[in-house]
This record gives structure tokens, sequence and C-alpha cells, in this order.
């Protein structure tokens, strides 16, 4: 019997690429009170171009580069820090709300995400979600090695909340991490597709792949009540 619903965050709560353009705004900003640097709106549109074009790891590099903007790795790492410690400007959308309202009566809810921790706590506070869950692990607390796919947070949740893993469902969207901890386990997996989201890669590996896969998180409550 299912008793517990651990969530991911990202790309499963709400759409991630919100929050990257949120991110991308706050360091076109703090770019544009610098000398010699071009208007905010300028930056920012360079910054999403090099995003949207699949540049996930040298999109700062690329973007400054091509704005002609002088840079070393002290430049970077402010637009860095920028990025990851801006208070973002996301919103949790009315479904996933109606979800957690629905299934918060019914079972123990619970989140377990990765990412840096200032930002995903910010995440958190600003989509206003905290009083729906018992327990939160961010994973960074244990380390940047304890990020999935290592069985840590799980192993902590469960400790948390003095839960057996049979009874347990995690609802994520990476089907390249998120998931082989989990099914390694025993939960219950479930992938949840939402159309604008970031990581869309498949992973051979094994227990990589969720037990039930969704497209809309509305469609989560009935599946909870089959499983």
């Amino acid at each position: 019997m299912i008793t517990t619903v651990v969530f991911d965050l990202d790309d499963t709560l709400y759409d991630e690429i919100e929050y990257c353009r949120s991110g991308f705004g706050a360091v076109a900003r703090f770019l544009a009170n610098l000398a010699e640097t071009p208007a905010a709106e300028r930056i920012l549109d360079c910054l999403w171009k090099q995003f949207a074009a699949g540049n996930r790891t040298k999109t700062f590099n690329t973007a400054f580069e091509e704005l002609a903007i002088a840079y070393d790795n002290k430049l970077l790492g402010s637009a860095v820090k920028t990025y990851r410690n801006h208070v973002p400007k996301i919103t949790l959308p009315d479904d996933s709300r109606d979800v957690l309202c629905r299934l918060s009566g019914k079972y123990t809810l619970a989140l377990l995400t990765d990412g840096f921790l200032p930002a995903q706590q910010l995440k958190v506070q600003t989509l206003g979600i905290e009083k729906y869950f018992k327990c939160i692990i961010y994973t960074e607390q244990f380390g940047r090695e304890f990020w999935k796919p290592s069985p840590a947070g799980f192993e902590k949740l469960m400790a948390t909340l003095n839960v057996k893993p049979e009874t347990i469902v995690y609802v994520a969207d990476n089907e390249k991490k998120d998931f082989i901890a989990p099914n390694k386990l025993g939960f219950s997996t479930i992938q949840l597709i939402r159309p604008a989201r970031i990581h869309t890669e498949s992973c051979d590996e094994a227990n990589a792949s969720p037990q039930y896969v969704i497209h809309k998180i509305s469609q989560l409550p009935e599946l909870l009540e089959k499983l």
C-alpha cells in the first residue's frame, strides 16, 4: 500500500525553463551595471540564444565573446553566483497546486531534489510549497557526490519518515539520474514528462527506466489509486 509520495522539484512541479530564464535575466541586469557592457535586454537575448541552441555548459563564455565583454574567471564566477543566488521569478502551475492539495490529505508528501543549495531553497520558497511536505531533502547538504543517482538522499528520507520502500512512490522527470536509486531500493517510480522539460535524454543503464509514465501531473492521483 502506498503511503508516501516523494516529488522531485525541477521539471516535475514546475517548468525549470522558467527558472533558467529568470536566472539569465538576473545575470543580464548584473552585467549591464558594469562599465562598457551592453544593455540588459541585449545581454539576456544573447544568453537565451545560447541556451536555447543547446549550449548548457559554456553559456556565459560564449555569450561574453559574442557581446565583446572582456571576462576572466572572476567575472565568470560572479555571473554564476548571481544566477544561483537570485530570487527566481517562477510560479507553481495550477495543476501542480491542485494535485499537492488533493494528495496532502491522503498521503505523506516529501520533496527530494538535487542542485545547488541556495538555488533550490529559493525555488521552494518562491513557489510557496514548503507547507505541503513533511520532509524536504536537499541532497546538496550531504555533498555533491551524493546527488542522484546516489541512494543517500532516499535512504535519509526513509529514515526520517520511518517508512519502508515498498510504501513509497518517487515522481520525477529525468531518466538519466532520477530513477536508478529508488528503483534499486524498491520504491515505485513515476516519470512525469512535461512538454517544456529540459532533460529529454534516455538512459541504457540498468534500473534507469521508470516503472510508470504520465504526461500531466493531474494524472497522478488516479495512478496512485491503482498502485
